[in-house]
């Protein structure tokens, strides 16, 4: 059963090979690529606002890796006083490579939602906190913790921006490489590809694709698009999906 991941460079690369070096025919179409953000210049400014044991929440690895370097290339470490969160393990664990910072997510499901439920976030009144990010993300994060009484700011760290790809020579390209399965890591990346794909395609090839996605939301997201042949993966982490691939394919 071929499949097409549509993972971001590098990761989607990462997992390409290791399907392909595990026997399982792979193929990369990454739907967006990232640049840096508008606001990473204002990084320093707004950290500088953050008290002893205020909050700074990284959405992705993309996040850490443009902030990082700014902060590198200016001089700075990260600061100690701060309490540190993010959406998942890997982004966790590249924080942790990067800086020696321990980091908390969520275990259960590596969504914002999961998040917002570790008790140190539950109960926040009166707390600063930075949310590190990309443009045009989701802001649930944001909204949660105003409501609970935090001061929220966020830094727009990366810019995602869409690859513009000719239609038929991809669709051409995907049904020759006779594509059964999808994995798609946000929603974002699904509607790109439902709309790089032409309608009367949509329903007589896509949809009826064996889809991996990586949270409720996004499940919810592609069955309302068609789909009901979902799987969903406990976070985009590339073992996770490595081994539920080589289990469902």
């Amino acid at each position: 059963m071929n499949i097409l991941i549509t993972r971001p460079s590098p990761y989607g690369e990462q997992l390409v090979n290791k399907l392909l070096s595990f026997g399982k025919f792979a193929y990369h179409l990454p739907l967006i690529y990232f640049s840096t953000g508008k606001e990473l210049c204002s990084l320093e400014q707004k950290l500088n606002l953050l008290s002893e044991g205020d909050f700074l929440c990284i959405i992705s690895q993309h996040a850490i890796k443009y902030a990082h370097n700014q902060l590198l290339n200016m001089g700075i470490s990260w600061p100690t006083k701060l309490a540190y969160y993010s959406i998942g393990h890997a982004t966790s664990v590249m924080m942790y490579k990067l800086s020696g910072i321990l980091v908390k997510y969520p275990t259960i499901q590596e969504t914002s939602e999961n998040l917002l439920q570790l008790p140190e976030l539950m109960y926040s009144y009166g707390k600063r906190a930075l949310i590190l990010r990309g443009n045009n993300g989701r802001t649930i994060l944001d909204d949660t913790l105003q409501r609970r009484g935090v001061f929220v700011a966020s830094c727009e760290c990366y810019t995602r921006q869409p690859f513009r790809y000719n239609r038929e020579k991809q669709l051409s390209n995907l049904l020759g490489l006779n594509i059964r399965t999808v994995v798609v890591t946000s929603g974002e990346i699904l509607q790109h590809l439902y709309y790089l794909i032409p309608e009367s395609y949509r329903t007589s090839w896509l949809i009826r694709c064996k889809l991996i996605v990586v949270s409720v939301r996004l499940a919810k997201l592609a069955r309302r698009l068609g789909w009901t042949n979902i799987i969903i993966a406990q976070s985009a982490n590339n073992e996770i999906l490595f081994h539920l691939l080589i289990k469902n394919s």
